[in-house]
């Protein structure tokens, strides 16, 4: 099953999720801003994409800058509760399939996953 943090209003996003459909892969479609995911899998996703949460924070967000989440000092856990509590802060589209996953950034890196 391959799944996609998607949001429509992304072009990025529309692109990645395009590619995926015209390999005849019809895809789990998670809307993330609207049912952004818990923290538990917001962990499982960063461990598929082996990168941090710093790794896949918006950081022109002002969610970003509101919170100080500039800070270097906060840890993992504090940058994954934040994502959580505004999802805008994660990159999109992710891409999950198995156990990896990949920034659809730019769109054509899912290839390497499907």
């Amino acid at each position: 099953m391959t799944t996609i943090y998607h949001n429509p209003r992304c072009s990025k996003s529309r692109q990645t999720l395009a590619l995926i459909e015209e390999k005849g892969i019809t895809p789990n479609i998670i809307l993330y801003l609207e049912t952004p995911p818990d923290e538990t899998t917001l962990k499982g996703i960063l461990q598929k994409l082996q990168l941090s949460a710093r790794d896949i924070m918006r950081t022109g967000e002002s969610e970003y800058k509101d919170n100080q989440l500039k800070d270097s000092s906060l840890s993992e856990a504090e940058l994954i509760s934040a994502m959580v509590k505004f999802p805008k802060l994660i990159e999109r589209p992710i891409v999950v399939k198995g156990d990896k996953a990949i920034l659809g950034r730019p769109p054509e890196n899912v290839l390497k996953l499907i």
